[in-house]
């Protein structure tokens, strides 16, 4: 039930992430904020989660550190992207729908994070795409970067 919703969000995605300009990776908004690479590459990963979530009962930072590709050129992030796509795609199939009431972890050793249904985290997961994508668009906006519309025209791309 999700395959069409990762889909439509992978458009866009993809449209954000080949406008980040090579010589930005290292750039950032404020002290505060990820560089841009670090968070066109947490984007991109994001699109694995669901699959993530269907194929494991938690996520232990403790003992599963996670880790993310290096990439340093668009490209290389359109690839992360396209990999992490084939993750989920390959565990949103109908025999996992049973698996979506399961109770899923997010914890580091004691600390837990968060328990809820898998149903509960891939939602959060869609829009954990949406959120930090739009960060990804104040990021472009701020270095003169052309947004691409998301759900409809950008300002960019409006003709009235």
């Amino acid at each position: 039930m999700y395959l069409e919703e990762l889909d439509q969000e992978a458009v866009t995605s993809r449209k954000m992430l080949e406008r980040i300009p090579e010589d930005k990776f290292g750039w950032k908004p404020h002290e505060k904020s990820m560089n841009i690479k670090t968070l066109a590459t947490h984007l991109a990963d994001l699109h694995s989660w669901i699959g993530l979530v269907l194929s494991t009962d938690e996520l232990d930072f403790s003992n599963m550190p996670y880790q993310v590709d290096d990439v340093n050129t668009p490209q290389e992030l359109l690839s992360l992207l396209e990999k992490s796509l084939a993750k989920s795609r390959a565990q949103l199939v109908p025999e996992n729908e049973i698996k979506l009431e399961e109770k899923w972890t997010l914890r580091n050793a004691d600390q837990i994070y968060d328990v809820s249904p898998k149903y509960a985290v891939i939602r959060m997961s869609l829009n954990q795409i949406v959120h930090h994508r739009a960060q990804l668009g104040v990021y472009l906006r701020l270095l003169n970067v052309p947004i691409p519309g998301s759900y409809g025209p950008s300002a960019d791309e409006n003709t009235f």
